[in-house]
């Protein structure tokens, strides 16, 4: 399966191919900002991504523990910031009481706009969340990556991973009008960009850290054959709106997550370090928890 990636370095914007491996040396190719996504509309489909990354003009080879290397979410319009985060909810089997049929008629789960594509962290990088959260909740989530073109008709460039951090605590609290507030926690994604159709089987484990030691773990699973809905239903429902349209937006469609550490009666705290090892795919997705300060007055 076929592995893309963007980052930066020394001020310029650059692509590879594959996941670093340890001890290895990164090739990069220089590309501008929107010829990934330019290169997705002019071929057929996501493979066509893969073949965009190549020649020998500007090639470098860089290690990737460089201090100046910085990945990038997957096809991030860093120009324009036209990109959108969001997601479903209550999209896993677990939470219902029942199978769903071969031909049953779709409904659409509950869905939510978290922000813009340029709030999203990467691998090791701290997720900020209100200064007195409830109680959080890690997701480790399918992402699914989509492109506009110029005539505004989305394009489907592949898949990754995220954790979308939200405080469940406020959720429940009030389920029908506080959940766009229990979002507001940073949402972080890997930047490597899986170019084939959204994943059948993801499996993995969750980790949270605290002071250097494992305090929690678990693991999970979120491909499509956990889901209660058809992940094709939900794309093609959730592009009927026109607004999710606009031409030249990127869109990161976050699939929803399992059960995890709040139904087992762990509480995340400040400086916990969070591990999503999604280990049917080799990547690892880490990030350490930050209480915000709280509004000046």
């Amino acid at each position: 399966m076929s592995i893309i990636f963007e980052c930066e370095y020394q001020g310029r914007r650059y692509a590879g191919h594959g996941l670093p491996v340890p001890g290895s040396p990164l090739t990069l190719y220089p590309v501008a900002d929107g010829q990934l996504r330019a290169a997705l509309f002019a071929g057929h489909g996501p493979e066509d991504l893969g073949s965009a990354v190549a020649g020998d003009d500007g090639r470098i080879e860089v290690d990737p523990g460089d201090a100046g290397l910085r990945f990038l979410p997957p096809l991030l319009p860093t120009g324009s910031d036209n990109a959108l985060i969001n997601g479903f909810m209550g999209t896993h089997r677990t939470k219902f009481d029942r199978a769903p049929e071969p031909d049953e008629e779709f409904t659409p789960p509950n869905y939510y706009i978290k922000g813009f594509g340029s709030w999203l962290r990467l691998p090791g990088e701290p997720l900020t969340t209100p200064a007195d959260p409830v109680w959080l909740l890690e997701e480790p989530e399918v992402v699914l990556v989509y492109a506009n073109d110029d005539q505004g008709v989305p394009h489907y460039a592949g898949y990754t991973f995220g954790n979308d951090l939200n405080d469940i605590g406020l959720h429940l609290k009030n389920p029908w009008a506080w959940t766009p507030y229990a979002k507001l926690c940073e949402t972080s994604i890997t930047p490597w960009l899986f170019l084939d159709t959204p994943p059948e089987q993801v499996t993995g484990t969750v980790t949270i850290e605290r002071e250097g030691a494992a305090a929690w773990q678990g693991g999970f699973s979120c491909g499509a054959d956990s889901l209660f809905h058809r992940v094709p239903d939900m794309a093609e429902y959730l592009f009927s709106h026109p607004l999710l349209r606009r031409p030249g937006l990127v869109n990161y469609l976050f699939l929803g997550a399992d059960k995890a550490t709040y139904h087992d009666g762990f509480r995340i705290e400040n400086g916990d370090r969070m591990v999503l090892d999604v280990s049917s795919h080799g990547v690892v997705l880490a990030n350490e928890v930050r209480y915000g300060t709280t509004a000046p007055e």
